[in-house]
């Protein structure tokens, strides 16, 4: 689970900052508020990739998913992005729980025939 989420939040990262640069050009907000906000957010998505398989980092990564739609408000394209990265969070960790489960089962199964060897 962990290489897919980290992997969706790196890809974010980047759309995160350049939203911020369109943010500029298309807003009045000054630009140490839109760089305040999308630092902030491109600094989460690099401390979730760490703490993924800490307790909640999963829900935090919801968050970011939120976060990153309601920034459609300032950049309207964010509402089209934020709902294709909240779909690959979901995939990321729905499909990355089943590998993961995939992976133990395949490891007992190594170790259980290894001890009957």
């Amino acid at each position: 689970m962990r290489t897919l989420c980290a992997s969706t939040l790196i890809g974010e990262f980047f759309v995160i900052g350049f939203a911020g640069l369109v943010a500029m050009q298309m807003t009045d907000l000054p630009a140490a508020t839109v760089w305040t906000v999308s630092g902030v957010a491109m600094l989460l998505s690099l401390a979730l990739c760490g703490m993924l398989t800490r307790p909640g980092g999963v829900q935090l990564g919801w968050v970011l998913q939120i976060a990153l739609i309601a920034s459609g408000f300032v950049v309207p394209t964010m509402f089209f992005l934020g709902v294709v990265f909240a779909a690959l969070w979901w995939a990321s960790v729905h499909f990355g729980r089943k590998i993961d489960e995939a992976k133990a089962r395949w490891a007992a199964q190594a170790e259980a025939s290894g001890e009957a060897a």
